[in-house]
């Protein structure tokens, strides 16, 4: 009778669905040495091809920049995550980007946080490369990004991971 509440053997592996749609990068691929080199956390970059930024997964979202550029997530299990949009687009000073969640509310996978102006972000010169990190690398035992595909926003598996 108590075997109904067992769980399941295979649990399944955390994961971070595209918070964008576009083609997804090896981390070493995205033009700054800060993410390339992984200096800020590991996982991928996503060429942005979609115009609406959402949770890579369930968590709180903890902070949304000033510049509304990037977000921090924190998740249950402890794991912080940074998706920051574009390369140098602190530099725009929000312009450009609309927020759409509020920093401090809990967000399932797939929930809009940003929406963007591809145009005029292109417009500006700059990449819309955008890196989705796991900032907190040493509370995971593996990150197993999934690169080389095309991904559909809240939907494409990205990165794998173990804690």
């Amino acid at each position: 009778m108590f075997g109904l509440f067992k769980k399941n053997k295979k649990e399944e592996t955390p994961k971070l669905v595209a918070p964008v749609s576009g083609k997804v990068i090896d981390l070493s691929e995205v033009p700054d040495p800060v993410f390339a080199q992984k200096m800020a956390g590991d996982g991928v970059g996503i060429l942005a091809t979609g115009d609406t930024i959402v949770a890579p997964c369930d968590g709180e979202l903890s902070l949304v920049f000033k510049t509304k550029h990037a977000f921090a997530m924190t998740l249950d299990n402890g794991i912080e995550l940074l998706v920051h949009i574009g390369i140098e687009t602190v530099s725009l000073n929000g312009e450009g980007f609309e927020q759409l969640a509020e920093q401090g509310t809990k967000v399932k996978a797939g929930t809009p946080i940003i929406k963007i102006d591809r145009a005029f972000i292109e417009g500006k010169g700059l990449s819309l490369a955008t890196p989705v990190l796991i900032t907190n690398v040493d509370s995971t035992k593996s990150i197993t990004p999934k690169t080389g595909i095309d991904a559909v926003a809240g939907e494409t598996t990205v990165v794998e991971y173990t804690v």
